[in-house]
């Protein structure tokens, strides 16, 4: 059945998850249920379809998402696991846990997709529908809940309609979530941490481990390493300029749209001025700027409707004032 023009409805079945495998392959938006809440999926190695699921659930910024895979194998080839993290996935994978993992160099997840982090959050969902598209995909799929930002998440399919009608491409029915609250996460980049209560009890997780979970210290103006939790962002060392004309003499070149004539190192987020384009390209550039050896970027104006919104966030976190550093001897 077809729930408006552009969303498509399935009964979840081997037929209908071959269709959404396609789907996602393709740089599509598929709703699916886990065993928690029903996810918004995304090709995780795909920039411009994460772009369309950051505008499709309007967040307000571009926080860290976790990516689906079908089976700790999967998991171990985008992240370092330390004991920890290995005897909580044991434990509970498949299951409502999320761990936050320093990522592998060849790790697919797109920068966007990680905030342009060095860390990636990781989860092995405990839901026949969810696995067999995982399997079908064969690869990782991002997927916050399947609701605009700032509502309940969704349990049910028609929850998941009621939200993203017609901002999506299809949507797997399979039924209510057992769950019905999102995973608990726990970072493993130290000691392991708190960073979201969720399904998994905490005396669970603290039984595996022998020892108490820690709770995050962070800064309340930071921004998300992990989704829940508030830490440090992706900034360049080069220094930023924002709402530029055009670049100094020193200075790259960070462009939207019609950039100037120029001898600097320029990058385009996107030439045609298109938001999905330049959130997709976002962190990368500012990396490859970056390793250019530039010590000062300078960043055209981009617009601060839709995507635009969070993009300048960003722009601004990267460019805000820092701590001077001082040499250790």
């Amino acid at each position: 059945m077809t729930a408006e023009p552009g969303t498509r409805v399935f009964k979840a079945d081997p037929d209908s998850i071959k269709v959404a495998a396609a789907c996602l392959s393709a740089g599509g938006l598929v709703a699916f249920p886990t065993e928690t809440v029903y996810g918004l999926g995304a090709d995780a190695a795909n920039g411009a379809a994460v772009a369309r699921l950051y505008a499709a659930k309007g967040r307000p910024s571009f926080n860290p998402l976790i990516a689906h895979v079908a089976h700790l194998a999967s998991a171990r080839r985008l992240a370092v696991f330390d004991e920890a993290a290995e005897r909580l996935a044991a434990a509970f994978w498949p299951g409502p846990l999320t761990l936050v993992l320093p990522k592998r160099p060849d790790c697919p997840v797109c920068d966007l997709a990680l905030a342009g982090l060095d860390s990636v959050a990781l989860r092995v969902p405990a839901h026949a529908t969810a696995q067999a598209l995982l399997e079908a995909f064969g690869g990782p799929v991002v997927a916050p809940s399947a609701n605009r930002s700032g509502h309940v998440s969704p349990t049910s399919a028609a929850h998941v309609l009621a939200d993203l009608r017609g901002r999506i491409d299809m949507v797997l029915d399979a039924g209510p979530c057992a769950v019905g609250v999102e995973s608990t996460i726990v970072s493993c980049l130290g000691a392991p941490t708190l960073l979201r209560p969720g399904g998994l009890p905490r005396a669970a997780i603290e039984k595996v481990l022998g020892r108490p979970l820690i709770a995050p210290d962070v800064p309340e103006d930071e921004a998300p390493v992990a989704p829940g939790m508030l830490s440090s962002h992706y900034a360049p060392r080069a220094r930023l300029r924002l709402d530029a004309d055009a670049p100094r003499p020193g200075e790259a070149l960070l462009a939207f749209g019609r950039a100037p004539a120029t001898d600097a190192p320029v990058l385009n987020l996107s030439p045609g001025g298109n938001l999905i384009e330049a959130a997709a390209n976002l962190f990368s550039h500012l990396r490859a700027l970056d390793a250019s050896g530039a010590s000062r970027i300078a960043v055209m104006r981009v617009p601060h409707e839709g995507l635009g919104e969070a993009i300048n966030d960003r722009l601004a976190r990267a460019a805000a004032p820092r701590p001077v550093e001082k040499d250790v001897v």
